[in-house]
């Protein structure tokens, strides 16, 4: 089972980016899948997640109101749409798949087990 993100690169401060989580070897449907990001010298943080059931989403409170996540099983992909991108937006994006959707427990890494490579989002003037 292999996650690819893809989607990311350089967009100016208020510029918006949509970055694709390709799955292969196996299909989404039964995973919460999760998107994490880590800036230059940062730890890797949580962004947003997607339940498998129902779809229902969880964000980041930084994220509240400018990015959307959502799936689409029939592709087995999965979408993080990121408008008013900030420059402290600027990290590696990386999605990933996990078997439970807790709300206590979405964002941290250990809840999910299969990762994808990540992809760059650089915001700067």
């Amino acid at each position: 089972f292999q996650l690819q993100a893809s989607g990311g690169g350089l967009v100016q401060p208020g510029g918006s980016l949509r970055l694709s989580c390709a799955a292969s070897g196996s299909t989404l449907d039964y995973y919460t899948i999760g998107w994490f990001r880590q800036a230059p010298g940062k730890e890797r943080e949580w962004v947003s997640c997607v339940g498998s059931s129902d779809g229902s989403a969880v964000y980041a409170d930084s994220m509240k109101g400018r990015f959307t996540i959502s799936r689409d099983n029939a592709k087995n992909m999965v979408y993080l749409q990121m408008n008013s991108l900030k420059p402290e937006d600027t990290a590696v994006y990386y999605c990933a798949a996990g078997p439970t959707f807790d709300l206590g427990t979405v964002s941290s890494l250990r809840s999910y087990d299969f990762w994808g490579q990540g992809t760059l989002v650089t915001v700067s003037s």
